[in-house]
């Protein structure tokens, strides 16, 4: 239940310096969204694969966790 509370918070906070940078607008904007796009489709076949091999939610939870604290890295370097 943890995992799921901070996935939440966390993406949260990603979704904001997302919208930031969608607002400026420009290439860097494009590319951002279609990272962000891309990003999501990998992340939920990753999730369904893992479902069908038996992990629990948890471990979904988790593996959501880290890509979006990748993206709140990458987001923060620039």
């Amino acid at each position: 239940m943890r995992n799921w509370m901070m996935l939440g918070l966390e993406s949260n906070r990603v979704i904001g310096l997302r919208i930031a940078k969608l607002m400026r607008g420009g290439k860097a904007a494009q590319r951002e969204s279609q990272r962000m796009v891309s990003g999501k489709v990998l992340a939920a076949a990753k999730a369904g694969t893992s479902l069908m091999a038996g992990a629990s939610g948890d471990k979904i939870a988790e593996q959501y966790r880290r890509k979006v604290a990748a993206n709140a890295k990458r987001r923060k370097r620039k």
